[in-house]
């Protein structure tokens, strides 16, 4: 527990301290935003805010993940090295699309195949991966069933299915973060709740891991380093509240896709990780609904042949356009996803209660 609160307290530091510096550096460099000129009218007042944040939030968990270990003079497990290989390797594929934007002065980046292309890299090495390094138990750090509360045996995949199931969970959560990135503070904020409910999911795993309980039942989980697991979640907790002071609004700085992309897989390997994929759609609610508000205007706008069904996707920038303040959607959003979370731990917490009946 030492070292799960210690990383969380020096990945709030780290943001805290190193966004500053880092408004520093890109704001010097001239490393600003660029906005589209198809969105809000409200938002061009932004351009110029420093961009490509999201390199403090990967290197303060980074950093706090291996000071936790060294202090504590644990070692790091492959469940935790693996989260951060996902958090990084995405999060080098945003830095891309946020370095065109910036060196090229427009507000696209990597052209969509391109960005598919670094995505599916990532996924399909980090999945492979996944499914080696058995521990003690023989369990690696993901599964081949598709799990709700836990793995779903009914829901057993080959493996070569397995890995593509995986690459749609972080195909997912990377681009559901990535749309919900919209307004101050609004995905930073909503991934702290999502990320600290995390940390309490995988220390309820560990304290009823199968692995260390005397005796292996059916409400024991089987899951590989859940205590490093929640140190990671903590530490992304606290890299995104740290970030947060500077990314409230008035935003000094923006994560970019950079911060977007390492958010949304630090969101899906924790749900692999954990046994827990599609509670993640419940924790994770604002999330998911955001993403629905872009397919729903897609869909509903090649079926009407030019109609829309909100006035601009994803949802947040409709109620812009509704004439709402910035700060108002973020707080209410925020609310949102507060509920959304305390349901998900509810359900969990409820499944492993009835099951010792």
């Amino acid at each position: 527990m030492r070292s799960i609160l210690l990383a969380g307290g020096l990945g709030l530091l780290g943001t805290l301290l190193g966004t500053r510096f880092a408004i520093r550096v890109l704001v010097k460099n001239g490393y600003g935003q660029f906005i589209r000129d198809d969105g809000p009218t409200a938002h061009h007042t932004k351009r110029g805010t420093p961009t490509m944040g999201g390199i403090v939030i990967i290197g303060a968990v980074i950093v706090a993940y291996a000071l936790a270990h060294l202090i504590t003079w644990s070692p790091p497990t492959a469940s935790g090295i693996l989260v951060l290989y996902l958090v990084t390797g995405l999060g080098l594929v945003g830095f891309a699309d946020d370095w065109i934007k910036i060196s090229k002065a427009r507000s696209l980046g990597l052209e969509s195949w391109a960005k598919l292309v670094g995505q599916a890299v990532v996924g399909v090495s980090f999945a492979i991966l996944s499914f080696q390094f058995p521990d003690d138990q023989g369990i690696t750090p993901a599964s081949a069933a598709v799990s709700f509360l836990r793995d779903i045996s009914w829901l057993q995949l080959p493996i070569w299915l397995a890995v593509i199931w995986i690459m749609v969970v972080i195909a997912s959560w990377s681009n559901a973060a990535n749309l919900t990135d919209g307004l101050d503070g609004l995905a930073t904020g909503a991934a702290t709740m999502v990320f600290a409910a995390y940390a309490l999911v995988n220390i309820w795993q560990n304290n009823q891991s199968c692995a260390t309980t005397s005796t292996v039942g059916p409400q024991c989980y089987w899951v590989r380093d859940p205590g490093d697991l929640a140190l990671v979640s903590l530490a992304l907790a606290g890299a995104c509240f740290g970030f947060l002071w500077w990314n409230a609004s008035p935003a000094k700085i923006f994560m970019g896709d950079t911060g977007s992309l390492a958010i949304g897989g630090g969101l899906a390997a924790l749900s692999i990780f954990t046994r827990t994929e599609l509670l993640m759609l419940i924790i994770a609610g604002l999330f998911l609904i955001i993403t629905l508000s872009v397919v729903l205007q897609v869909g509903y706008f090649k079926a009407t042949k030019g109609k829309r069904l909100f006035k601009m996707a994803p949802l947040q920038h409709h109620f812009e356009l509704l004439g709402w303040a910035e700060i108002t959607i973020v707080i209410r959003f925020w609310i949102i996803c507060g509920l959304c979370v305390a349901l998900g731990l509810g359900i969990f917490y409820a499944e492993w209660t009835v099951g010792l009946q």
